[in-house]
């Protein structure tokens, strides 16, 4: 009795053998056809796109349509190979003398490279083009790829180049530009399920399509993947496959449970979801990939709530469809995206934990807890309605601090900087004298002082007046001062000097032992400190520090002052005069 042929694994059973065989991939089929009748032939191609799209397969089709002779031995380079000839089965079977493949993945060094730039000079032993394949061409050190450039730009007419590469940001630009590139796309859920449908005909096994559309769910867009699981999954059946059987198969949940328990969490139910996770787990759900077809489903809803058209998935059933739009239509996207955040953060923890079903539980109590929460702009919203205006001095409700503003993130700034026209840090009174000379009409007040000192930026001195003069009186020209204690000595001499530089008028400063006002910085900081008393005192501000006991109130910003950090932070306007030829 005649053995019996060996089993051979459905991904290599229904590998393509010609172009029409390859699914997905239209528009690189196309190119190629029209390259070949055209006669058009690129001396290199590289395949790229993610594991089990069909680059090695492409190219061993391209291998064998170059050198394919036909059945009666008379044939030309063709897209459609007999499948019959020498050359045809002796590609297909990986034995051809004149079709070399190499794996770059364990052979990466120049040694390797060599080899093949040595043997391209040699024409090719029986077939019309000497053809190299190189898999994984982006794990070749630096060296071999500099070692290949040259044999790449200018190989023999009898040589052709066919790389694979899933990381073409990996392959040199010097070696991407000598090649015609082709992208080979992820596999349409669509075909996909066709393509195993006709696959299970074949093999004559029956599997239900909701099973089918796990498979392909699981798949990510590779056949050879999808191919694998269904290979498994018509073992695991034994004749007839379900859904359930598939997702004991992969370690799934139930997607309708895992919409269950979805649903549990976003209304903060702990006990229940918590109740449900263990049931799922007992059921043989991994726990990580219950968090990651919440993840999972998290996306698709925020999806659909942007996009409806994406809820028209094939490997969506119709009551998943159902109960996804209805969360669309009714979860607010920051509520989605802040569970986007927390489920991230929880598969990671899983993934580390030692103890995968204790790491998860937590990530559940904790989603819970999160999911009734307001948004922040919902939690301003109801402390306001729920806080009663509070009578001030003239009986009415207190007002916001500066405009209303409750903001915490910004500066205030001493009085005393209020520009030429405004009060002087000593009284209005000595803004009066009339000016010496018209040379010192621009400083009549001891602020313009400290701007001028800032225009000059004199950090140093600018501190130093700030925080170690107290003026007692002050006109143009003419400035009375009290040193603090910690003043520098030398400072009323710097000043003087630096003034009679800057204005060329000569200054007079006296100092006195007493009757100075408080110092610039002293002034700031009281300013800044009842503004922040008067914020603290307003009753929304309260309510919030009620809520959240560590917050604390950083700085203020008036609403005059966001709207000068806005001015001054847009962008200039174009000078229409501007000549960039100008400085030529």
């Amino acid at each position: 009795m005649p053995d019996a042929p060996a089993y051979q694994v459905l991904a290599r059973k229904y590998r393509p053998e010609t172009f029409v065989d390859l699914v997905g991939q239209d528009a690189m089929v196309r190119t190629l056809k029209n390259a070949f009748a055209a006669d058009r032939i690129a001396q290199a191609f590289i395949m790229t796109g993610i594991r089990g799209t069909g680059k090695t397969t492409t190219a061993r089709i391209i291998a064998k349509g170059m050198n394919c002779i036909g059945p009666d031995g008379n044939g030309g380079p063709t897209t459609e190979p007999c499948g019959e000839c020498e050359h045809c089965t002796a590609i297909m079977e990986g034995r051809h003398v004149d079709v070399m493949e190499m794996d770059a993945a364990s052979r990466t060094g120049v040694g390797d490279i060599r080899e093949i730039i040595d043997s391209v000079h040699y024409r090719a032993a029986s077939a019309r083009y000497k053809i190299y394949i190189i898999d994984e061409v982006h794990m070749l050190s630096k060296n071999a790829f500099n070692a290949l450039l040259k044999t790449l730009e200018e190989p023999p007419a009898h040589v052709k180049f066919i790389f694979a590469t899933t990381e073409i940001r990996q392959v040199p630009v010097t070696v991407l530009s000598r090649c015609q590139r082709f992208d080979l796309r992820r596999i349409e859920p669509e075909v996909m399920i066709a393509l195993m449908q006709k696959i299970a005909k074949a093999e004559g096994a029956e599997i239900h399509d909701d099973a089918l559309a796990l498979i392909t769910r699981a798949a990510e867009g590779s056949a050879r993947d999808a191919t694998s699981l269904l290979d498994q999954a018509i073992s695991h059946g034994a004749g007839e496959t379900t859904a359930e059987q598939v997702r004991a198969m992969l370690g799934l949940a139930d997607r309708g449970r895992v919409l269950d328990l979805f649903d549990m969490i976003l209304r903060g139910e702990a006990a229940q979801a918590l109740t449900e996770l263990s049931a799922q787990y007992a059921d043989g759900a991994d726990p990580l990939a219950i968090l990651r077809d919440l993840a999972e489903i998290t996306h698709w809803v925020s999806v659909i709530k942007i996009t409806p058209d994406a809820a028209d998935d094939p490997t969506i059933s119709p009551d998943e469809r159902t109960r996804g739009q209805a969360m669309a239509d009714q979860l607010p996207m920051r509520v989605m995206t802040r569970l986007w955040q927390m489920l991230l953060k929880a598969l990671e923890e899983v993934a580390a934990a030692p103890n995968a079903m204790m790491a998860a539980e937590m990530a559940v109590i904790r989603l819970t807890h999160v999911a009734d929460l307001p948004t922040p702009d919902e939690l301003v919203r109801k402390l306001k309605d729920a806080t009663p205006p509070t009578a001030g001095p003239s009986g009415g409700g207190r007002p916001a601090p500066q405009g209303g503003s409750t903001n915490a993130m910004a500066n205030t700034h001493a009085p005393t900087h209020s520009g030429p026209s405004g009060p002087s840090a000593s009284g209005g009174a000595q803004t009066a004298v009339a000016l010496a000379t018209d040379a010192l009409q621009h400083y009549a007040t001891f602020e313009d002082i400290v701007d001028l000192i800032r225009r000059h930026r004199d950090v140093k001195l600018l501190v130093e007046v700030e925080t170690g003069i107290r003026l007692v009186a002050y006109q143009p020209g003419r400035i009375e001062v009290q040193p603090t204690a910690d003043a520098a000595r030398d400072l009323v001499g710097r000043l003087g000097s630096r003034l009679q530089a800057w204005t060329g008028n000569r200054w007079v400063i006296t100092v006195r032992d007493e009757g100075g006002a408080d110092t610039i910085a002293e002034l700031r900081d009281a300013a800044e400190n009842a503004v922040k008393a008067e914020a603290a005192a307003h009753p929304l501000v309260q309510a919030v520090i009620a809520a959240f006991p560590k917050a604390k109130i950083t700085d203020i910003r008036t609403e005059a002052e966001k709207t000068q950090d806005a001015f001054e932070g847009a962008l200039p306007e174009v000078d229409e005069e501007w000549d960039p030829f100008d400085d030529e």
